[in-house]
């Protein structure tokens, strides 16, 4: 784990998704989610806007088509609650999956220059994700790209409906 110093109260220490409609998903996507998690706890940077104290516990979940943040302290104590409208998250959401499925299937069978391609484009796409969830969050949570990339793996896994 990173030493953060002074920002080491600024962070999650816990993630939870809110997973109730999901019902299957492959195993690709299951060690995302995994790692997402896994990275997010061991090193993140995360700031609630106008919130002395930390660290912080986070709720991430779907609701009426928005996407909630709900903040808490460690000791359960809500925080804040910030709902983005998930209708700019959409497009990007479906061209990373499109992208991912085919990184998927070209490490079974591309050569190394084609894998080396599409992962390219899988990351810039999921770097534009990461950047597009930073604006959206700008001026209710600071982040650091770190966590704007893993937070948006797992905005991508709590699009999945009925596995894929």
């Amino acid at each position: 784990m990173v030493d953060q110093g002074a920002n080491a109260p600024r962070r999650i220490v816990k993630l939870t998704l809110d997973e109730h409609t999901v019902i299957r998903r492959s195993q690709e996507v299951e060690q995302e989610r995994a790692v997402a998690i896994f990275d997010l706890i061991e090193e993140n940077y995360f700031s609630p806007v106008g919130i002395d104290g930390g660290p912080f516990v986070l709720l991430l979940k779907i609701e009426d088509n928005r996407l909630i943040f709900e903040v808490q302290s460690e000791a359960g104590d809500d925080l804040l609650r910030v709902q983005l409208a998930l209708a700019g998250f959409r497009g990007i959401v479906k061209d990373y999956f499109m992208i991912c499925d085919s990184y998927y299937s070209a490490i079974k069978t591309a050569t190394r220059s084609q894998i080396e391609a599409v992962d390219m484009a899988r990351r810039g796409l999921h770097n534009d994700g990461s950047v597009m969830l930073r604006e959206r969050l700008a001026g209710q949570i600071e982040i650091d790209h770190n966590t704007a990339r893993r937070l948006f793996t797992l905005i991508c896994v709590l699009h999945i409906r009925g596995g894929k």
